[in-house]
């Protein structure tokens, strides 16, 4: 069963204890695009993928589903 970006990203939040402000800050998006992923209305284009990986030093494959939470860091 394949995992939504929406449950990998709620699941990555938690796990850091980071609220939506918080990551839409360290990305620079606002909060409520956060909102609109974890909703599964919306997901980030690449150049907001691209931040977020370098951000929180986690490889984008985590957040696009292809590697486990286990794996993830680069």
């Amino acid at each position: 069963m394949e995992v939504g970006f929406e449950e990998i990203l709620k699941e990555f939040l938690e796990r850091h204890d980071l609220t939506q402000t918080a990551f839409a800050f360290a990305i620079n998006v606002r909060q409520s695009q956060v909102s609109e992923w974890l909703k599964g209305k919306a997901k980030p284009g690449y150049d907001i993928l691209k931040r977020m990986a370098l951000a929180f030093n986690v490889s984008a494959d985590y957040f696009l589903g292809i590697i486990d939470a286990e794996s993830y860091r680069q």
